[in-house]
């Protein structure tokens, strides 16, 4: 048995090899690529004693063999080929799908999370079922009509894989996504398989704890927006705290977790996880910036900044003077305040956060009393991203960020009390 993980293993490695020297280009637009194609700034060196889940194929390359598999998966799910000590500086990597399928894995479908499976797909919008048809594979949305995989879709699968790179924020919707297929595995029996990867902002832990009354897909469980988390420990603790429906839990998740790694090791992602997040800094910023999501603010969606500048047309105060226009581009297809220039902050050089911001936003607040704009500051998805009325409430009624900062205390807390039950890395 040994020998034939080892053979099978050998094998992965030379079809690698060749698919990344071939780059040979997939509809699924994953084969043989590079870097370059993905994060179009980088910030960080990351360690090259890291190994992700997926790359460990001789610890699940066993679980795998002779059984139907269902793979949950985006543009993110891929074997990175050669680590960051190569003379070459680039990233070579080729996609799960087909590296288990070279290795006569019998994958029976894939299901694809928000902005789809390839991850160009703006943000809210329907992801359409498909057919990859480079490999054959039917394509099911879990972004669209259902969020969570049917009975029917489960019916010939014998375990469900997850291999996707999360970027550690309570409203970035691959945790949502990995709540309905896990409450989908309980239901049916079936095993989930986790191939665990670094939480870019893993380093620390703040925000409002989400009120179960607001729930929604931007927000399903009560946990603060930066819950400090990879995706294989979330996962647990969805598990042990009992928040699938009816109380249900799935009998096996089992996690291929990341080696050499901390919640304080930095890490650079080497593709970006979404259109709208295309670099270090944007993932860094992005559970301050996403606030801004339900107000009248923009964040840069329809430029080549995005969640790196915030600005409006109303917001024009001496000294900010900063300027952008928002147009139609890759996942932004009709973004905020389109044609219009937008006056605010540049922040593509700022300094890595450790917490929360929310001078950002108060600013953004008090000018826009000031300029007394007939259209409103915040909107009915504020509080979805909040998880609560208390944070709008607390700003329309000027409170400081220290104020609001203490508000959460309590919170913060208990969480970090009951995350501890549930972590695999250190902190």
């Amino acid at each position: 048995m040994r020998l034939k993980v080892f053979k099978n293993t050998v094998l992965l490695f030379v079809s690698l090899a060749i698919s990344c020297a071939n780059q040979v280009k997939s509809d699924i637009g994953l084969s043989g690529n590079k870097e370059g194609s993905g994060l179009s700034q980088t910030t960080v060196k990351n360690d090259s004693s890291i190994i992700v889940g997926a790359n460990q194929t001789e610890a699940y390359l066993p679980i795998l063999k002779g059984k139907h598999i269902g793979l949950v998966a985006n543009q993110t799910s891929v074997i990175f080929k050669n680590d960051n000590n190569s003379a070459t500086k680039i990233k070579e990597y080729t996609h799960l799908v087909d590296s288990l399928l070279s290795l006569n894995i019998v994958i029976k479908k894939v299901f694809a999370p928000e902005h789809g499976f390839r991850g160009t797909s703006d943000a809210g919008e329907i992801v359409r079922d498909g057919i990859d048809t480079k490999t054959g594979l039917p394509i099911i949305s879990l972004y669209g009509e259902n969020k969570k995989p049917s009975e029917e879709h489960l019916n010939d699968l014998d375990i469900l894989v997850f291999d996707i790179q999360d970027v550690g924020a309570r409203f970035y919707t691959y945790i949502s996504t990995l709540h309905y297929v896990m409450e989908a595995c309980a239901e049916k029996n079936i095993p989930i398989l986790i191939l665990d990867r670094p939480n870019p902002n893993g380093h620390y832990i703040d925000g409002p704890v989400l009120e179960i009354e607001h729930q929604s897909f931007v927000g399903i469980h009560p946990v603060p927006v930066v819950h400090g988390m990879t995706i294989g420990e979330y996962a647990k603790m969805i598990n042990g705290e009992g928040w699938l429906k009816n109380n249900i839990k799935c009998d096996e998740v089992r996690v291929i977790s990341v080696k050499n790694y901390s919640h304080t090791t930095p890490y650079s992602l080497p593709i970006k996880p979404s259109p709208n997040l295309p670099n270090d800094t944007a993932i860094n910023l992005y559970p301050s910036l996403c606030f801004f999501e339900g107000t009248n603010i923009s964040v840069g969606r329809g430029t080549e900044n995005q969640f790196q500048i915030i600005g409006s047309p109303n917001f024009k105060i001496e000294g900010h003077d900063y300027e952008f226009t928002p147009q139609p581009n890759e996942g932004a297809k009709y973004p905020k305040h389109k044609g219009k220039p937008c006056y605010g902050y540049d922040l593509t050089n700022h300094k890595k956060l450790n917490n929360l911001n929310l001078g950002w936003l108060l600013s953004f607040y008090n000018a826009n009393k000031v300029n007394a704009s007939e259209e409103g500051f915040f909107n009915s998805f504020f509080t979805n991203l909040a998880g609560n009325e208390s944070l709008q409430q607390q700003i329309e009624n000027g409170w400081s960020e220290e104020d609001i900062k203490k508000s959460w205390e309590e919170g913060l807390n208990s969480y970090r009390l009951m995350r501890a039950k549930y972590t695999i890395y250190i902190d």
